[in-house]
Parts: structure tokens; sequence; C-alpha cells
């Protein structure tokens, strides 16, 4: 997908402002990045993925297998579970468990709804995370419930809450503890996010407060990480019914900062789908765009990466395409928050 016929394409406009050497993958990656299910118990209108209730697809036990390995004999610092909703996959906790036993020390982060966390079966996750020292990343799109229900739905403010509740409860976000809940905020429309510490700021005035934003007092977390909408998916379907596709689009061809290049996502961050397949970052995922070898020749599986190790991946040519421009815009954006 290149929606700039008329602008410079990513990767050329990359090289004008002197960032060749950012547009291959860093030589020693950081992150792994596993899409384990497209199954959620929400159906959110900004969601690049697509999920929800209607879907039923889980990442296979042999995928799950070689992932195990991956880990096992590659030199990652971070696994990171994402869905739809992860806990949704039937060997969740068993996944959960494995990357701990593989590596004491290895960074694991989940990514939640938080809703999740009120439905019958999945309260009793925040004490599993907390034994297993599971940093999690929640979705709360705002700290004012209509701005939250316009993009998750009716009735999702408050149970999103609970589960932050249940969460600080725990011992998340709590002094001392260690355990880490960060937030994660999208914009509701076809603008850029604010200013990540701006944003902070204001969502640890409201949670905070005596009351909570829902009179039922306050709430704790770590950080805010601001992620911009990016133009696939389901957001990338309201975009054209609103008419909003090219506006947008141009928006972020607008605010492009060649400053974010060096820290995007993909350089040192490896996607797998569902069915094992690499890609270079979650957003390449859902446009089907495969993570090459660095010989530019094959796309790469979970099974290649097991038997290879990560040589096959490092040093090699990122595909970029006009999406990219949504992680470069403004103060730059990753599933970290903002780049700059």
């Amino acid at each position: 997908m290149d929606e700039f016929l008329s602008h410079l394409p990513f990767t050329e406009r990359a090289r004008q402002a002197g960032q060749a050497p950012s547009l291959k993958a860093e030589t020693k990656m950081q992150t792994l990045q596993l899409n384990i299910t497209d199954r959620c118990n929400l159906h959110c209108k900004h969601c690049h993925v697509s999920a929800g209730p209607d879907l039923a697809d889980d990442m296979s036990d042999a995928v799950l297998g070689a992932v195990l390995q991956i880990v096992k004999n590659n030199n990652f610092s971070t696994v990171d579970i994402t869905g739809g909703a992860p806990e949704l996959h039937p060997r969740y906790r068993e996944l959960v468990d494995a990357l701990r036993q593989t590596d004491p020390a290895l960074e694991i982060i989940t990514r939640t709804n938080l809703v999740i966390l009120t439905e019958p079966g999945y309260g009793d996750l925040p004490g599993f995370w907390a034994e297993r020292r599971v940093r999690v990343v929640g979705s709360l799109p705002s700290w004012e419930r209509q701005i939250s229900e316009r993009q998750r739905g009716l009735a999702s403010f408050g149970p999103a809450l609970a589960g932050l509740r249940a969460l600080n409860t725990a011992g998340y976000a709590q002094p001392d503890s260690g355990l880490v809940l960060d937030l994660v905020s999208n914009p509701a429309g076809a603008y850029l996010p604010p200013s990540q510490a701006s944003a902070e700021r204001e969502y640890r005035e409201h949670l905070g407060s005596a009351a909570g934003p829902d009179g039922a007092g306050p709430v704790s977390f770590s950080h805010l990480l601001t992620i911009t909408n990016n133009p696939v998916g389901r957001f990338r379907d309201w975009l054209e019914t609103a008419g909003q596709l090219d506006p947008y689009m141009e928006r972020l061809y607008a605010a492009y900062n060649p400053a974010t290049l060096p820290a995007m996502m993909c350089r040192s961050q490896v996607n797998v789908g569902l069915d094992g397949s690499l890609y270079d970052c979650d957003f390449n995922h859902v446009q089907d765009l495969p993570l090459l070898a660095a010989d530019g020749k094959a796309a790469l599986t979970v099974f290649d990466l097991a038997e290879q190790g990560l040589a096959a991946l490092c040093g090699r040519d990122i595909r970029f395409a006009g999406h990219c421009y949504a992680c470069t815009a403004g103060a730059g954006s990753s599933c970290g928050g903002a780049t700059t």
C-alpha cells in the first residue's frame, strides 16, 4: 500500500533526509512480538488488526513450540504477547509459564484490553501476572468515559477501570512492587495524539483523583504510551467510510519527522503471525507484507528462524510503505509509545 502517489514514497523520503541506514534492521533483534489470536471480547473501532468476538483463529501448538525454541536459542530481551485479546488463546497461561521458565530474566509483556479481567475465568489473571513478573500494557483510549466508549463500545469503560483496580490490588503500579502497568492511549479520530508527557499528566490527574473518573476511587499506573492510529485494518475502514482517508494520510505526510526513524520499532523487533509467518512489524502483518531474509528473496517463518537463528534477520532491508508515515509523524509512534 502506498497512498502517496503524488508524494515521495517512504523510503525515498527517508533517503533524502539522510536516513538511509535507518531503513535496515539493526544487527541485534531485541523484541519478539507474538500475535497469538485474532479473537477478542471487544470490537474496537480503532483496532488495526480487526479483531473481534466473531473470530476464532489461534496460534497453533507447532508455531508456539517454534517460538519457544527461538526464545531459548536467541538472546531476545523482550517477548511481547498480543492479539486480539491474547488471554483468549486456550494455551495463553502455558505460554507465559514456558517463557518465564525458559529465561527468568526475560521481559514478558502482555497486552490487555482490561475489560476481559472482569469476565468469568479471567479475574485471577492480575495475580497470575504478578507472580510471574509480567509487565502489563493495558488499552484505555481515554480517561473520559464518552470518548473511550466511542471507540470500544458502550459499557466498556467501567469494566476497564475495574480491571485496572484489580491490577493495583495485585501490586501493579504500587510503590516498591516492581510491577509495571502501562496504559495505551489512541486518538478517537483522524488526528495525531497529543504530547505523551502532557497526556500522561492529564491521565494521572483524572485517574488518580480521590473519586477517580467513575466515582469509585483512584487508579494508579506506571506510564502512559500514546500511539498514532495506523491507517490499516478496521481504522482504515472507518477512515474510508468517513471520507477521511486522504486527509488523514496527508496529515501524516505533513507531520513526517526524520528524527523518529532510528527508533522505529521495526528496526529491532520481529512480529510473528498466527501461522508462524514473520513480519517487520504488526502493521506490515496486517498489510500482508512478510519479512524477507537478508538476501531480500525469501519470506521467513518461525520454523526458518528456529533452524537458522537470528543471522537471517540482522541487517536486512525493512519493508516500508505508505502506512509507515504513521510511525514517523510528530513525536513518532511505536508499540512502546512515542519514539522522540
